[in-house]
């Protein structure tokens, strides 16, 4: 299983003079910040709780404001900072959904005997795509559908796959 958080955006700058902050999103349920009572500051350790007083959408961001800040000084203080929350307040999967912390790092096996490790997802207008490093130094970008994707095994870090005639004829 991947980290006991997952961030949900990260700030990148301050918004106002009360102590607001713009947040880049970095969950696919951009309303969920609605629901939110607190987060936590950081990915890692202790981390600071931020009780959660305002939340407000504007283009493609997410404008909060916090109960522990109240000027655009304190504000600053947490720029380029990430926001996460404990895996237990995270929003319930639907099947054959996953955490991208949980994807990777896993390892891949394939159906014509190159296996690699997942190193990122790239999100696409249709679909996911997930970039393997093979074993054998290419790299294979994957579709994340059923034709190609045959198993997830979360609890054992393990994907299965099927790799598309073409896809690695380069």
């Amino acid at each position: 299983m991947g980290a006991d958080r997952l961030r949900i955006g990260v700030v990148t700058s301050p918004h106002g003079v009360h102590g607001e902050v713009k947040v880049y999103p970095t969950t696919d349920d951009v309303k969920r910040f609605s629901r939110l009572k607190t987060v936590i500051l950081g990915m890692e350790g202790e981390g600071t709780t931020l009780h959660v007083r305002s939340v407000k959408y504007h283009k493609n961001m997410v404008i909060m404001g916090f109960d522990e800040l109240n000027s655009m000084d304190e504000a600053e203080k947490l720029r380029d900072k990430d926001l996460s929350v404990n895996r237990d307040d995270a929003i319930r999967l639907k099947k054959d959904e996953y955490f991208v912390a949980d994807l990777i790092g896993m390892r891949v096996v394939t159906d014509i005997g190159t296996d690699g490790e997942l190193t990122d997802v790239m999100h696409t207008g249709a679909n996911d795509v997930y970039v393997v490093k093979l074993d054998d130094g290419r790299e294979l970008l994957l579709p994340a559908i059923a034709d190609c994707v045959l198993d997830v095994d979360t609890a054992s870090s393990v994907m299965k796959v099927h790799v598309l005639p073409g896809l690695l004829d380069r």
